[in-house]
């Protein structure tokens, strides 16, 4: 028979002695089962200052206002598909901070900082999951490299925006994050709606994988409710949390399996949709619109194109878009994953991205399209 594994609390090893050993129907194909620190853990070896902790809940706040329509910004989550490297990621972040600072007037910007990847089939997981992209899955570590990561890009002054997986990283990493997203393939997920509920930043639900706004609008509405599910606390102990709900949660248009959805046409018919929908709060002003994945069939180069014709689009006054989401990095398009050594530096391991040149134009070019719709 297998014997007792995993992490132990104090109570526990007081309950159970080494005799103890779970029945052969438990853990059948787990190999191992590697004990890792509680989340309180890591807050405590990775703080947030009190300068992090203003950031943080300014902008939120910020996000919230835009999105509520009470600010006429445009918020604009913008960075890697995914963070593989630490020093490429904050050589980013140091870049879009001095462009942040010249146009904060006009733009609200949000470092895209991704940990955990959702795949398809089979394919690199993430920062956390593997960090050193070697198949050793030191997820340990990658956690710790994740709170290291955010904590660096808040020191640049920069907001942070990161999407959901697993049900428990919120706990390691949520008081560092400004902007949430809950996946495509998650958006029906009663898990994710629940997390959604509780979670303390704004969180944007994406259409589904197959291009359905009706369950990402439904998903706005229910993660608005409270509810009661198990989850853990900062030390590590299984709980039954009661959520408040989420009042600000929003629509993310990201195109899907059949095509882009990106065009006025799609957004006024998701605006429709929303408004025939219970969803409410943000929902009732305006949706976030990813130019990546089904919007530029990723492909950077058409990703930028998307860019501009939104930019065009605001420019010209067209209600119903209150962000742009931009998957960006250092050196345009992507390669596969391998360890740091064999890599291109500052260049995708996932989807393709905007290079940091391009990208910079970019960013002008909404700055200047919000001066214009004000114009108006």
């Amino acid at each position: 028979m297998a014997g007792l594994r995993g992490p132990d609390s104090s109570e526990d090893a007081r309950r159970f002695d080494a005799r103890a050993v779970f029945p052969e129907t438990v853990d059948v194909n787990i190999r191992q089962l590697d004990p890792i620190p509680a989340p309180r853990a890591f807050l405590k070896e990775l703080p947030l200052s009190d300068t992090m902790s203003d950031l943080v809940l300014s902008s939120r706040q910020a996000i919230r206002d835009v999105l509520h329509g009470r600010d006429d910004r445009l918020l604009v989550i913008v960075g890697p598909c995914s963070i593989h490297d630490p020093k490429a990621a904050h050589d980013y972040a140091a870049r879009l901070a001095k462009v942040n600072g010249e146009l904060h007037d006009r733009l609200l910007v949000v470092m895209r900082v991704y940990f955990e990847k959702p795949r398809t089939t089979i394919g690199w997981k993430g920062l956390i999951n593997d960090p050193d992209l070697d198949g050793r899955f030191n997820i340990r570590k990658g956690m710790w490299l994740a709170r290291k990561v955010l904590t660096d890009v808040l020191a640049l002054g920069l907001p942070t925006a990161t999407e959901w997986l697993d049900p428990i990283t919120p706990q390691y990493l949520c008081d560092l994050i400004s902007w949430g997203a809950i996946g495509a393939r998650n958006t029906e997920s009663q898990v994710h709606r629940e997390l959604a509920s509780g979670l303390s930043m704004p969180i944007g639900f994406k259409n589904s994988t197959d291009g359905s706004v009706t369950a990402a609008a439904d998903s706005c509405y229910v993660a608005s409710c409270e509810h009661h599910f198990l989850s853990i606390n900062l030390d590590g102990r299984v709980i039954a949390a009661e959520t408040k709900g989420n009042p600000d949660c929003h629509l993310v248009l990201r195109g899907s399996s059949h095509g882009p959805n990106y065009d006025a046409r799609s957004v006024a018919g998701a605006m429709a949709a929303l408004k025939a929908s219970k969803a409410a709060g943000p929902s009732e002003h305006g949706l976030v619109i990813d130019a990546a994945h089904g919007n530029c069939g990723k492909d950077e180069t058409r990703e930028a194109q998307v860019v501009e014709h939104i930019a065009s689009r605001i420019a010209a006054g067209e209600p119903g878009i209150s962000g742009v989401m931009m998957e960006s990095f250092l050196v345009g398009g992507h390669q596969q994953p391998a360890p740091l050594s064999q890599l291109v530096y500052g260049q995708s391991v996932t989807d393709a991205c905007v290079p940091w040149n391009r990208t910079e134009e970019l960013l002008r070019t909404l700055a200047d399209a919000v001066a214009s719709r004000r114009a108006l």
